[in-house]
């Protein structure tokens, strides 16, 4: 239903208000411009690329076309195609219907967009061969790749990295960059033939956009009537599922277009009582009806507790089921085994209690593997509660192996697992409460400076959990997901590494050969991602782009005045080559006095950490010595000194005082 005297259709697409083709016919912010020479409906004024073909009232959610992001080898170079970003105040693209998505072989693509904040993601796709291309359908990384998208984006823009090969330039010529709904992409190697992709969505690709009637609460919105969306008197409020706002529906009995005064009409239920369970005499009143039935009361009254009985043993049975496939009587047994007293197995209600039911309010962050919670447990002690993203049966037995060995972990720089939940879908995972933050909100918050020592100490304990994860550890472990994000501040400052869903246990000296490659843009190690193999130097190449954060302030992948994205490795061991290193430091530790030899230390065992062959890179134990050497000759003697400089002050101050005092004492009688 559009608006009384407003154009109802353009093309085969219907426009209910809140939207509207015309001035006076639309809501603030859903304005739709119709080109009558294509029927086709454009989503906001003249000028606007984003073609909507179907608008849900309901959901609050419509669905648009968004042009293809490409670029392709031609033979004589890499041409590119790059979309003008989609830009939308009114709306936010859904993060629960799509991802963003890369297609071709050799291909690194990133979406930037704004939300509350900027953001940067990104996904890998290698194949080395056409038989290496997964036919499953899936973007499993080869061939195709997804990554989730984080809520309430406006804004997004899609470009590349890409490194193109002679070995896939015969069957993938181009890459693709895209945001697309994901119930309607499958992966298809002919995908990456030509330019079929390209023919394949001419149109376009199709995503999911939420919207609301007003980015007020409900209670906020009513307070000002006069620019209240529920116009009609048989209409309500519902707080939007997708983000901050809220939408109009109908009130029970009713049906229409709650955002017109007479939209809401009586539903004549009694016409099809049989939806509504009426199995008595049926009378339509205003709203509802009525229905009279014994046989119904009395069938009702005797199936109720029948039926609760059912769900609870229903309810049993799903949980016993999941503890069985996540492995849950395999870790009993081997915690008995290993007498293993320092994990916990917790109840899928204990968890729910102490996150009020997963409340968004409690989240402390997410990220690739999962998102975090803050849990408050009966006995008022504060937790993290990880919810997993994935679950893999086929790893059941890994996993136990895992939560055994990372329960055995007794290290104070390393975040210590208190138990795990395996009655869920995706098993959950406590670990201890660290209250200040991460390390990357330290380095790139716009806070005060940090010195250089309390720079070099963080390095250190960093450095020191992670060779022990790789020395000590029996078998070791890799952390494989090393990133100034995982790495937490207690109360104290004090580091503390975290988020193992990328780890892998290894035998020393081993490698693993991954089928997908896991890690985070900027931070990947691009041996691994070449040769598929994860080692202990991978985490070594890792932390050295951290200690790149901790010296520039600048974040794994970056830009400067608006100009294109850089990796911050690439671009310092360039800066080094070149001569320019003091380009790249943080200005703050810069120009203090005596620091250039720690800074060129520093900068020195972050280039061989960098090196792009693992064998010329430190072990982290190594690492641990030269950052301990350089803070010692450096930040320890300045701090020396400068106590010796206090402690002469205070003597001369002292003497001052006392001679006086001793004079005038000998001159008395």
């Amino acid at each position: 239903m559009a608006r009384p005297g407003c154009q109802e259709r353009c093309g085969n697409l219907s426009i209910p208000y809140p939207f509207g083709i015309g001035r006076g016919c639309f809501r603030s912010g859903l304005e739709v411009t119709c080109d009558h020479s294509t029927g086709r409906a454009y989503l906001g004024g003249e000028g606007s690329n984003v073609w909507a073909f179907e608008i849900f009232l309901l959901q609050g959610e419509a669905r648009v076309h968004k042009h293809l992001t490409w670029d392709c080898y031609d033979g004589n170079g890499i041409s590119n195609f790059i979309r003008s970003p989609i830009d939308l105040h009114s709306y936010q693209i859904s993060h629960t219907k799509n991802k963003f998505t890369a297609v071709g072989c050799d291909t690194i693509a990133f979406i930037q967009g704004e939300n509350t904040n900027s953001y940067t993601s990104g996904c890998v796709s290698f194949c080395s061969s056409e038989a290496s291309v997964d036919t499953s359908g899936q973007c499993t990384g080869m061939g195709c790749c997804q990554t989730s998208i984080p809520a309430n984006l406006t804004y997004f823009n899609t470009t590349f990295s890409t490194r193109r090969s002679a070995s896939v330039l015969g069957f993938n010529p181009c890459s693709y960059a895209f945001v697309i709904e994901t119930q309607q992409f499958r992966f298809d190697i002919s995908d990456l033939a030509g330019y079929n992709f390209a023919h394949k969505y001419s149109d376009g690709v199709p995503l999911v956009l939420n919207w609301v009637a007003g980015k007020e609460s409900c209670d906020e919105a009513k307070k000002n009537m006069s620019s209240y969306a529920c116009r009609s008197k048989n209409s309500e409020c519902v707080p939007s599922d997708n983000g901050p706002g809220y939408l109009c529906n109908c009130s029970s009995g009713y049906g229409g277009n709650p955002y017109l005064e007479e939209g809401c009409q009586d539903i004549d239920e009694c016409a099809f009582p049989e939806q509504y369970l009426c199995l008595g005499q049926c009378t339509n009143t205003i709203g509802s009806y009525s229905c009279i039935s014994i046989s119904t009361v009395f069938l009702l009254v005797c199936i109720f507790p029948l039926v609760i009985e059912c769900q609870k043993r229903k309810l049993v049975k799903e949980k016993d089921g999941f503890f069985k496939q996540n492995g849950g009587f395999i870790l009993l047994e081997q915690m008995r085994s290993r007498r293993v007293e320092t994990v916990r197995v917790f109840s899928k209600e204990e968890l729910e209690n102490a996150t009020n039911n997963f409340d968004k309010r409690r989240e402390l962050g997410r990220g690739g593997h999962g998102t975090v919670y803050k849990g408050i447990m009966e006995d008022k002690r504060t937790v993290a509660i990880k919810r997993s993203k994935v679950c893999n049966t086929n790893q059941k037995d890994e996993f136990v192996q895992e939560i055994i060995i990372l329960s055995q972990i007794n290290h104070k720089n390393v975040v210590r697992l208190l138990g795990c939940c395996l009655e869920v879908e995706v098993p959950m995972l406590v670990y201890e409460y660290i209250p200040n933050g991460t390390l990357f909100q330290l380095i790139h918050s716009e806070g005060p400076s940090i010195s250089l020592d309390d720079r070099l100490r963080i390095a250190i304990e960093s450095a020191e959990a992670l060779a022990y994860l790789h020395s000590s550890a029996f078998p070791s472990i890799i952390h494989g997901d090393v990133k100034s994000s995982n790495i937490l501040l207690d109360d104290k400052h004090m580091a503390k590494v975290t988020d193992f869903g990328a780890s892998h246990m290894l035998v020393k000296n081993e490698t693993h050969f991954m089928t997908v490659v896991q890690g985070t843009l900027g931070y990947l190690d691009p041996e691994y991602l070449q040769e598929r193999q994860l080692t202990e130097k991978s985490d070594v190449y890792s932390f050295g782009v951290v200690i790149l954060e901790l010296i520039t302030r600048k974040t794994a992948i970056y830009s400067e005045d608006s100009s294109e994205r850089k990796g911050l490795a690439s671009s310092f061991v360039m800066a080094m080559k070149e001569n320019k290193l003091q380009d790249m430091l943080d200005k703050s530790i810069v120009g203090v006095v005596g620091m250039e030899p720690a800074l060129g230390a520093i900068s020195e065992l972050a280039r061989k950490c960098l090196s792009m062959k693992g064998e010329e890179r430190p072990q982290m134990t190594e690492v641990v010595e030269q950052l301990k050497l350089i803070r010692r000759t450096c930040c320890q003697e300045k701090l020396t000194e400068y106590m010796i400089q206090e402690q002469k002050i205070n003597m001369q101050n002292l003497v001052r005082i006392i001679l006086p005092t001793l004079h005038n004492t000998e001159a008395s009688p």
